[in-house]
């Protein structure tokens, strides 16, 4: 393992969502992919890995008992993996995984439940920019040219598509600057769309890192056709 990667790092996966664009009556997290439910699939991604120390999964209540018994119950990596409360938004549930890391992590990535093609390889990519830029994400850079309309849906901008990202996660920080970022969204009532806003919000650069189009995140039914298709090539 590369030395720079022998550093404590703590990954938070909130899976604490409904999932209602899915159409399900099964949360999109247990949905399974193959012969794994989702989220297992994405535990998986991150448990195996020398440079990971913890995982820390944040659950809705209701569903603690029913992960512990029929999610991990495949696991073998289970001293690994810890649980908590997930909250009412999606960013309530990642403070709660942030107060249950441990005193010794210096780093923390948050990943979405949903994402669970992201690759070994970019996680230590991002694990290394983390340790050296202390605010990193993944992403990759916009197919399609994008349009800024008005409240009447009449075009008013066309930015330059080489500067647009789609941001995904993993996305990493040092500790210190994801509690002050969260505490500080927290004091605020702010609410952001992803966690490195919170960052930005505080005056922290944060780093873009090249990611994978594979990298996708299963929100609706023609999603699971995707991961099933993405699924057999990795086999």
């Amino acid at each position: 393992m590369d030395e720079k990667l022998k550093r404590h790092c703590s990954v938070i996966i909130p899976a604490a969502g409904q999932g209602k664009r899915m159409g399900t009556n099964i949360k999109k997290q247990y949905l399974k992919i193959g012969d794994k439910p989702i989220i297992l699939h994405t535990i998986e991604k991150f448990i195996k890995l020398p440079s990971i120390d913890e995982v820390i999964v944040v659950i809705a209540k209701e569903d603690i008992e029913y992960f512990n018994n029929q999610i991990l119950k495949h696991s073998d990596f289970k001293h690994k993996i810890k649980i908590t409360a997930g909250g009412k938004e999606r960013q309530e549930s990642v403070y709660n995984g942030l107060m249950t890391i441990s005193d010794n992590t210096e780093f923390v990535l948050i990943h979405d439940a949903a994402r669970p093609f992201v690759s070994e390889k970019d996680i230590n990519k991002l694990i290394e920019a983390t340790i050296i830029y202390g605010a990193c994400v993944l992403g990759v850079k916009v197919k399609d040219t994008i349009k800024i309309a008005d409240e009447e849906n009449y075009i008013c901008n066309t930015p330059d598509r080489n500067k647009l990202w789609a941001i995904q996660t993993p996305q990493g920080f040092k500790k210190d600057i994801i509690l002050e970022a969260h505490k500080k969204a927290k004091e605020d009532n702010y609410i952001g769309t992803d966690d490195g806003v919170l960052a930005e919000r505080l005056g922290y650069r944060v780093k873009i890192i090249e990611g994978s189009y594979e990298n996708i995140k299963i929100t609706t039914a023609e999603d699971l056709l995707i991961g099933e298709t993405i699924i057999k090539n990795l086999q």
